[in-house]
């Protein structure tokens, strides 16, 4: 029987009011304000406990047909709620970028969904649309303080940036057309999920302060232009105000999930907001949240930048991944990952092998979960099974995207379990005072499996200007491609003893860390071929072709 598409899932689904949903999961009529009849901004009681037990979902090396983790975490929490469980979701917001381009929208698959799917994938509560404002707010007021000649910077450090692919922008000329129309400068723009408003800030008073300390230029003596000498912090936080509250929506079984914050962990963070984490584990006994591609990306970063900032200690970790992923790391192409091949999954177990391995460096309990697919052999099911045995975790098949919850039990029994073992224990990969340079070499050896690091003469004079600036020790965001644990997309498998050349190290002082770019890495991405924009359409009041 041929299977709905997402979206005609989400739209057959009937939701619960906004309002029912945030009383019947115990919040106060002031702390929630509802955005129409299926969204709402939260404002909890200070007074309340971030007491739940923190799961994060992961993932193996990453493929163009995506991992599948977004649907996991929904239906892991949609299965804990069915076995007797309070669980909440915390996941990121999605980009326009990918829901236009190439991977789709990030609102789960199947029968593990967020409502309102369109909403949700598209404008939401306007989050992404105020960072993008405030964002490039600040380059307005730089580039008229320099009109103005109230300022006289030796370089401009600050982009702009948009929140759709377009690899046009990404370096451009501005200011031409004579004196009355500004100075010409080159510029150019990264994607807002890259933007370092899409920050890790705990409150207000904290998104001050991050505001404040954002580097926008170098000044002619060397030292740091800021946004407090601009004097556009106050402006800035005005355009953030209602983006900085978590938002309120739910899966298609009505449990509660909070949606906020969205940077790409190939190029920035890639968690959710610490704001939405901790809301979500002041509301149930479980929290499940999400980081972007494989575990040398988004654990790494959810790990050692955010954990370490906002002192958060998950109970367990899924890692996501499946038959057709470990293929196409054993070498099969792309069309042919759902066809029986027994040695091309051996071969691409090394995958599997190398994420658990860091994993298990980081502390927290592992349990592999696996997405399944309704022509998955038997015997290679039992023997990546039989390998997770081997490896010392847990095993369970997802069945979330085509039973919802009910699919995920397995997964959420296994959990469960993980939980109760946990010990509390997170073990970091670099130390607080390591140079930039060297926690790039700690990152690049122990969790991608390098065997050196090359800087570039231009990551080198980052470096230096860094250091220069008072910003030596910064942690580091290393942007690389979520494909390989290398920097080269082609490299599949688990390679080891590579080099991991560094081109850029780029200032995120409000933010809190470096930006390092490895290889061709690209902080906007370009559209494909075939966009996904040229799928959707709407038809009788309602958007079709989005997924």
């Amino acid at each position: 029987i041929p299977m709905l598409s997402d979206i005609e899932i989400a739209q057959s689904a009937k939701l619960k009011r906004i309002d029912d949903l945030a009383h019947e999961w115990g919040l106060e009529d002031n702390e929630f304000e509802p955005y129409g009849w299926d969204k709402a901004k939260l404002t909890l009681n200070p007074e309340r406990k971030a007491d739940a037990k923190l799961i994060l979902v992961t993932a193996t090396s990453g493929m163009p047909a995506g991992s599948g983790k977004t649907t996991t975490s929904i239906a892991l929490a949609q299965a804990l709620n069915r076995l007797g469980k309070k669980a909440v979701l915390a996941l990121r917001e999605p980009s326009l970028g990918p829901v236009f381009g190439m991977k789709g929208g990030a609102a789960g698959g199947g029968y593990s969904q967020v409502l309102p799917m369109e909403s949700v994938n598209l404008h939401f509560t306007g989050d992404f649309h105020a960072i993008t404002a405030a964002n490039n707010l600040i380059s307005a007021l730089i580039d008229n303080a320099r009109h103005q000649r109230q300022i006289d910077l030796k370089e401009v450090t600050w982009r702009r940036v948009l929140d759709v692919n377009d690899r046009q922008l990404r370096n451009i000329v501005t200011g031409l057309g004579g004196s009355a129309n500004g100075t010409p400068s080159e510029a150019g723009f990264d994607i807002t999920a890259a933007s370092e408003l899409m920050c890790l800030a705990t409150d207000l008073d904290d998104l001050r302060a991050r505001i404040d300390r954002l580097v926008l230029g170098i000044k002619r003596d060397g030292s740091a232009f800021t946004c407090a000498e601009l004097g556009a912090t106050g402006s800035v936080i005005a355009l953030l105000l209602d983006a900085m509250k978590p938002n309120l929506v739910q899966t298609l079984e009505g449990t509660p999930a909070l949606v906020h914050g969205g940077p790409f962990a190939n190029i920035a963070h890639g968690c959710n907001s610490v704001m939405a984490t901790k809301t979500a584990m002041k509301l149930a006994d479980y929290t499940i949240t999400e980081a972007g591609f494989g575990s040398d990306l988004g654990a790494e970063k959810f790990y050692d930048i955010k954990c370490r900032h906002a002192g958060l200690r998950p109970a367990a970790v899924v890692l996501v991944t499946s038959l057709k992923a470990l293929k196409w790391h054993g070498g099969v192409a792309l069309p042919e990952i759902g066809k029986p091949n027994m040695e091309a999954l051996k071969a691409g177990l090394c995958n599997l092998d190398a994420h658990v391995a860091n994993l298990k460096a980081f502390g927290p309990e592992i349990v592999v979960s696996m997405n399944h697919f309704y022509n998955d052999p038997e015997d290679e099911i039992a023997v990546l099974r039989a390998r997770c045995e081997e490896l010392g975790v847990r095993f369970a098949i997802s069945d979330g995207f085509a039973k919802g919850g009910e699919g995920a039990e397995s997964v959420a029994k296994e959990v469960l379990e993980a939980a109760a073992a946990s010990k509390g224990e997170l073990h970091f990969t670099v130390e607080d005072e390591d140079p930039i340079a060297v926690k790039v070499e700690k990152i690049a050896k122990r969790v991608y499996g390098a065997g050196s690091v090359s800087f570039s003469e231009a990551a080198k004079k980052d470096l230096k200007t860094l250091k220069d600036m008072g910003f030596g020790n910064l942690p580091v965001c290393i942007a690389k491609t979520p494909f390989s644990l290398t920097a080269d997309p082609k490299a599949l498998g688990a390679p080891k003893g590579f080099d991991l050349p560094v081109q850029r190290v780029i200032l995120n002082a409000g933010a809190g860390f470096a930006v390092v770019t490895t290889g061709a890495i690209m902080r906007m991405p370009g559209l494909p071929k075939a966009p996904a924009a040229m799928n959707i359409d709407v038809k009788d009041g309602k958007i079709t072709g989005l997924a």
